[in-house]
């Protein structure tokens, strides 16, 4: 949870699914797709409008996010200063294919914290994990648990950020303990998780029981 991708994202595919046949409000996407891989766009398209996305529909799409991102896209507010904050190894798990991943941490200034080698890491780019590796995508655990085997990290040893449902259950999942940013999703929508609506809250949150 560290770029404020999913207004801009939703409000793009949302527009393309209405003009492809399937309509769709910006909020009804972030309901039906937030925290969720491509193949869940796919299959719900197939099954709600009864036939397949055109072949270039994903990569027109990207084209098109990329290009709002460009004026639009910035940090979770206080995310920049938490991450100062925090003294833990860190990785990036998210649902988004690397080369969406990689775009929107360099174009708000968070890339290079997680291509920097750290002791368990070894070198940088094993510290960001797209769902493309993995079987299945969130709600599953199969990404928080390759990224911690690929680290070397216990599950039962981690924390995850999600600000969405689906990834709250892949967190609990996978046997690690879920932190909900519920700054714009409804808290409730993260059922399970430490709540908390203020990144400048995460840093004290982290910290080990005394």
């Amino acid at each position: 949870m560290l770029v404020d991708s999913e207004p801009t994202s939703n409000r793009v595919l949302a527009e393309m699914l209405s003009e492809f046949g399937l309509p769709m409000t910006p909020e009804q996407s972030v309901a039906a797709f937030m925290g969720r891989g491509w193949t869940t766009v796919s299959e719900h398209v197939a099954r709600e409008a009864g036939r397949p996305l055109p072949d270039d529909f994903h990569d027109r799409y990207l084209q098109a996010m990329f290009t709002a991102f460009e004026t639009e896209l910035a940090p979770v507010p206080g995310v920049t200063q938490a991450l100062d904050a925090i003294a833990l190894e860190s990785c990036v798990a998210s649902s988004g294919p690397t080369e969406k991943i990689h775009w929107t941490l360099g174009h708000t200034g968070l890339l290079e914290r997680f291509t920097q080698p750290t002791s368990s890491a070894g070198t940088g780019d094993r510290r960001i994990f797209s769902a493309t590796e993995v079987e299945h995508g969130k709600p599953a655990p199969d990404l928080f648990l390759h990224a911690a085997a690929t680290l070397g990290w216990e599950p039962a040893g981690c924390a995850v950020v999600e600000d969405s449902r689906a990834g709250v259950q892949a967190a609990l999942a996978a046997g690690m303990t879920p932190f909900g940013y519920a700054a714009v999703t409804p808290a409730e929508q993260l059922e399970g998780a430490r709540v908390f609506t203020d990144m400048a809250e995460l840093p004290a949150l982290l910290q080990p029981p005394s």
